[in-house]
């Protein structure tokens, strides 16, 4: 069984007047990450949405330190980007569809996520989104060190430097035995 991971692709971390966008990289894989979320969803595949949530004025939050406010609760800048907020306002109501708060890079850091992915039997995990060596592979990280096979599409994520976006592509296969696909 496997699970499709879409992470943090939000108006903040991919439009142009995102909080902290990683912009034109981000918004090129709108397409692939679109229909990857659509045909994921139609399988019948367990689809998690797992976005980066906060709260305005926390100063204990460790990213205050390192980013500007970002992914603030209840705001535009939460949103899916572009055409991936219809196919989840389309198919939210899915039991196989699920939109998880997450507060730390990695989507199993302090969320149920390994919980539900082990309720369903799913032993196999589908990385997708931004930032690539941020959030991906922190998620990709955690999910090595639980034991799940990891692939992830090369054209379904980017993120704010090239550098650290091929290194991570590297680390990916190199050092988690991920599918890069």
């Amino acid at each position: 069984m496997k699970a499709f991971i879409n992470i943090d692709y939000t108006n903040d971390f991919v439009a142009d007047a995102g909080a902290l966008t990683c912009g034109k990289p981000g918004q090129e894989i709108e397409e692939k990450i679109t229909t990857l979320t659509k045909e994921f969803i139609e399988q019948g595949d367990y689809v998690v949405f797992a976005i980066d949530v906060h709260d305005k004025g926390d100063e204990y939050h460790p990213e205050t330190k390192l980013f500007p406010p970002h992914n603030l609760r209840g705001t535009a800048g939460r949103d899916l980007f572009g055409s991936l907020q219809e196919v989840y306002e389309a198919n939210k109501e899915r039991e196989n569809v699920l939109y998880l708060d997450k507060t730390r890079y990695s989507a199993f850091a302090g969320t149920d996520l390994e919980i539900k992915l082990r309720e369903r039997g799913i032993t196999e995990v589908h990385l997708v989104g931004v930032c690539t060596d941020i959030c991906v592979l922190h998620t990709a990280v955690d999910a090595y060190n639980k034991g799940f096979k990891i692939v992830i599409y090369k054209d379904a994520v980017a993120s704010f430097n090239q550098a650290g976006h091929d290194w991570a592509l590297g680390h990916f296969e190199q050092s988690l035995g991920a599918l890069v696909k």
